[in-house]
């Protein structure tokens, strides 16, 4: 990827965000004394609102607050609003939040346009925080092209296929190891109204982080790429279409009812609650599955994402902290990433949650612990192996092509064409317009959104 054409676009971006939120006055938080003539540092973190998180916040008060003396006020938001309202914050620098859950796909844009502060002189001085335990492939996503790093992993994920035994089992299914997604559907279409489940679970809510998650896993496996070297778009290409279609009528053959408005949280509580016989999606999800509290807890199996033409199609993913540039309290911002990131975290919410309710998939020493390897015994191996060798995002799909990214392009106009495209398939999953004619309006997006990089 040309790094001059990157940085135009890069600004042109800054340029827009402003413009779009001109006028906005965001109020800061101020500090209060504290006994002995210290200051109180309370911090404001914006965050996606997901069962991890809301771990963190319970015990935030009990355990980080009580030995730091730092309070911490969560704005807990579904994904898409949590980006839209992140997008605005860190390009007005407008400091009302210290703290973010930033992921793998904004820290290199928020990086590179000095929207974040980098975090290696505070690492370097916190030898308990063990950055050489962090899984390599989360710090380097996390890492700008200065070299320096920008955010600290709260748990990374994969992808992988979650299928009910007992419902198999019932209707004399077996679920290969490594399952091709045409196994996929074959065994979706077998097992479907088993029970009254539906034979999968799939995203089809828009946004570029939810229906297209999956979706570009699929594309990839399939042979498809977004563009060709030339940056040309692609979107109408065979591959492409074969794969958006094999998605689209898996959903509507076999998958939940009212597809196009369900996303991660949505068909992760089907899947829970018995509704789905088979769910694609983040290993991060399996601690819910797998809860005390789930009507499906011992009754599903793990195996990799599917594939069809590459060997490897998952995903690799993290939720991270970073702090904004224009934050006051850097220094108690990483007092409470150093809590939140760290091993003793995921110690605490073992002992006081539930080991399957610890943040995984960041460090290698959660699955050293046999608690963690007991408790998670139903998936921690296919979790760590997705988290640490799924589909490489430098090269994830059959052929070259001038992005990275497995889920997601690289390129800060995905965050805008992603969410786009998605909306004109999640039309398409809702049956009022063929994925044909989806991706013709697709393709015309994507060919616009690349005009620069072209030269045009």
């Amino acid at each position: 990827m040309r790094r001059d054409v990157m940085k135009r676009s890069r600004l042109t971006q800054v340029a827009v965000a402003v413009a779009v939120t001109a006028g906005l006055v965001l109020a800061g938080c101020g500090d209060t004394d504290l006994p002995g003539g210290g200051k109180q540092a309370d911090l404001s973190v914006l965050a996606t609102d997901v069962p991890q998180i809301q771990t963190l916040k319970k015990l935030t008060k009990r355990h980080f607050t009580a030995q730091t003396g730092i309070t911490v006020d969560y704005t807990l938001l579904p994904e898409n609003e949590a980006r839209e309202k992140m997008n605005r914050e860190f390009a007005t620098q407008a400091g009302t939040y210290d703290v973010a859950s930033v992921s793998a796909y904004e820290v290199p844009i928020y990086a590179d346009n000095g929207w974040l502060a980098p975090l290696d002189s505070y690492v370097k001085a916190d030898a308990d925080f063990d950055q050489d335990d962090v899984f390599p492939n989360l710090v380097s996503s996390l890492t700008g092209e200065d070299g320096r790093l920008y955010a600290e992993p709260f748990y990374g994920e994969g992808s992988f296929l979650m299928y009910r035994k007992d419902l198999f089992r019932k209707s004399g299914l077996t679920m290969p190891a490594n399952p091709t997604w045409k196994q996929v559907a074959d065994l979706a279409a077998r097992v479907d109204g088993s029970e009254g489940a539906s034979g999968i679970c799939l995203r089809g809510l828009p946004g570029w982080g939810q229906n297209l998650a999956p979706i570009n896993t699929v594309v990839n496996t399939f042979g498809g790429a977004w563009y060709d070297m030339d940056w040309n778009a692609r979107l109408t290409s065979p591959e492409f279409k074969q794969a958006v279609r094999f998605y689209v009528d898996l959903l509507r053959s076999h998958g939940q009812p009212r597809a196009e408005r369900m996303g991660v949280l949505e068909i992760l509580d089907s899947f829970v609650e018995g509704k789905c016989a088979m769910m694609y999606d983040a290993t991060s999800l399996a601690s819910s599955v797998e809860a005390d509290s789930s009507p499906v807890k011992g009754k599903v199996g793990y195996v990799p994402a599917p594939h069809e033409k590459t060997e490897k199609a998952g995903w690799v993913w993290t939720w991270a902290w970073g702090v904004q540039q224009a934050s006051e309290k850097k220094d108690a911002a990483w007092e409470f990433i150093s809590w939140a990131s760290s091993k003793q975290f995921q110690e605490l919410v073992g002992r006081e949650m539930g080991w399957t309710s610890a943040p995984a998939g960041n460090r290698r020493s959660l699955y050293e612990k046999p608690e963690y390897r007991q408790a998670a015994g139903a998936w921690y191996r296919q979790e760590y192996t997705a988290a640490t060798d799924s589909a490489d995002p430098k090269d994830p799909g059959v052929g070259p092509r001038p992005y990275t990214g497995i889920g997601f392009l690289g390129i800060p106009e995905f965050a805008v064409l992603g969410t786009a495209v998605s909306e004109q398939i999640a039309v398409a999953i809702a049956g009022r317009q063929s994925v044909d004619a989806a991706l013709d309006k697709a393709q015309d997006l994507a060919q616009a959104a690349a005009a620069k990089y072209r030269g045009e």
